[in-house]
């Protein structure tokens, strides 16, 4: 009598070879890879866009508060409950997406949060009162925790592992993007109190940007494998790699790692021992990217730099060279992770980072206004720890979580990736202007000065080098208990082959 493991075998010999037979009949194409290399990069481009939601809207709420805080007479509780509950929202988008696009596909997944967050956005712009604006800015949340967990598990598995550490990070350097964007909107649309109402509509347009870019864009070839629909995978991994012995080794190492998936394990489980270590790193880095303190600059810089002194235009101004700031170390980001890599740009930075935290805060011992040499110092290293914050953690967060799991896990998982990137940084909403009342602006910065620091300790100890290793391979590294000690080897020897 046949034993169950036996039947799936023999299920996943036919889907493997479907696969094969759907590829042989794609040979009279010849050489494709330009035109493949063309059209991954703007499959990831346009998918990208989700980036431009979430930081668009992330970032308009430093500039749209102080106008809100003036319509509604919002105490201190208020305003941070405005910023928070877009978080609130997205921790439930995150984690309610995964079995959407598990079952859907990514595609259609990143369509619907689009259309949520176009509704979302002219709601928050209408609001007649607060009540109606959180309401709104919760499912503004649902569509933005949605997105950051389905755009980046897409683009790793469109990606091949030689630039998947760049592509999937556009998503990071258009999340700047829309930072900037929102700074200069926020600047220059601030000459009324009830200017708010423009700045949050606005956020429609990338929204419905993104809907109509994915009408053209291909479904995930290995959400499709999975699903076993061979043809129409291979005709896209075709597409996407434009050589046959490329997409004959891809099909070989996905099939043979579903197979492994499929006879040994529950194929939803993440209490299995072996995935562990990839909970623990991508948990980890997901967690310290909010807790050491980018959103305090984002969320509340233009609040605590009028409270210190700079007028309003002044401190909404300071808030632009940060948007600034932020996409060029985003840029330079992508530009070398996949060079340098994950783990040693989050070594080099980090230290840097938790520095000019601890500079910015002895700036203001001080409590005379900031003028000369100490706004000069200020500025210096707010824009110091931008860079090297978001040179290290806010382009690695996304990657990591997306590329460490396995793919009878991979949404679920990063579904609780990003639910905990949204999870700390309702955290840091809810609480930094309370810290600032409770231990003083400088306090607060070396508070998050010494996350700095447990954030480098953390990767140091848990978080291994994945550059140009293939997603079968880490999870192979994953099975064979060698996930801290092997990866880097198998990229060398791939890059050798």
């Amino acid at each position: 009598m046949p034993t169950t493991p036996n039947i799936q075998d023999t299920a996943r010999y036919h889907t493997h070879a479907r696969a094969l037979s759907a590829l042989a009949a794609m040979v009279h194409r010849g050489d494709q890879t330009l035109s493949a290399r063309r059209y991954v990069s703007i499959a990831a481009a346009v998918a990208a866009v989700g980036g431009l939601l979430f930081g668009y809207d992330t970032g308009i709420i430093a500039s749209a508060l102080i106008f809100v805080t003036q319509t509604f007479s919002l105490s201190t509780a208020g305003q941070e409950w405005v910023a928070a509950a877009l978080n609130i929202g997205a921790i439930f988008g995150a984690l309610l997406s995964g079995p959407v696009s598990d079952r859907w596909g990514r595609r259609p997944a990143i369509m619907v949060a689009a259309g949520i967050f176009i509704v979302a956005s002219l709601g928050c712009g209408l609001a007649p009162d607060v009540g109606t604006l959180i309401f709104a800015r919760l499912w503004l949340g649902v569509a933005i925790g949605a997105t950051t967990q389905i755009v980046p598990v897409y683009v790793a598995e469109l990606a091949p592992a030689s630039r998947r550490g760049g592509l999937v990070s556009l998503f990071q350097l258009v999340f700047s993007l829309g930072l900037l964007v929102a700074f200069f909107v926020g600047y220059e649309l601030s000459g009324g109190a009830g200017a708010w109402r423009a700045m949050f509509m606005l956020g429609a347009i990338p929204a419905i940007l993104l809907a109509l870019g994915m009408f053209f864009l291909p479904e995930s070839p290995r959400w499709l494998l999975h699903h076993e629909h061979e043809h129409r995978a291979v005709s896209i991994l075709y597409r996407l790699r434009g050589h046959k012995d490329i997409v004959r080794q891809e099909l070989d190492d996905v099939l043979t790692v579903d197979t492994g998936a499929a006879a040994g394990v529950g194929r939803s489980s993440l209490k299995q021992r072996w995935i562990r270590p990839a909970l623990v790193a991508a948990l980890g880095v997901a967690a310290f990217s909010q807790l050491s303190g980018p959103n305090v600059i984002v969320y509340y810089a233009p609040i605590i730099l009028s409270q210190a002194g700079l007028g309003h235009s002044a401190a909404l101004l300071t808030s632009v060279s940060v948007g600034v700031t932020s996409t060029i170390t985003t840029a330079m980001g992508i530009a070398l992770i996949d060079r340098i890599g994950r783990r040693r740009m989050m070594l080099y930075m980090l230290p840097v980072a938790a520095l000019s935290l601890f500079v910015l805060g002895a700036v203001f011992l001080s409590s005379a206004p900031l003028a000369g040499m100490r706004l000069v110092l200020m500025v210096a290293a707010l824009l110091g720890y931008i860079f090297f914050n978001f040179g290290s953690l806010s382009v690695a967060v996304w990657l990591i979580a997306a590329e460490v799991f396995p793919l009878f896990v991979r949404s679920k998982a990063m579904g609780m990736a990003s639910a905990t990137v949204w999870v700390s940084d309702t955290i840091v909403s809810l609480v930094t202007l309370s810290l600032v009342a409770a231990l003083g602006t400088t306090g607060t910065f070396w508070l998050f000065g010494f996350i700095n620091v447990a954030a480098f300790v953390f990767v140091w100890k848990y978080v291994p080098e994945t550059a140009g290793t293939t997603l079968e391979q880490i999870e192979g590294a994953l099975r064979a208990g060698t996930f801290y000690t092997n990866i880097g080897h198998q990229a060398g020897t791939r890059r050798d082959s």
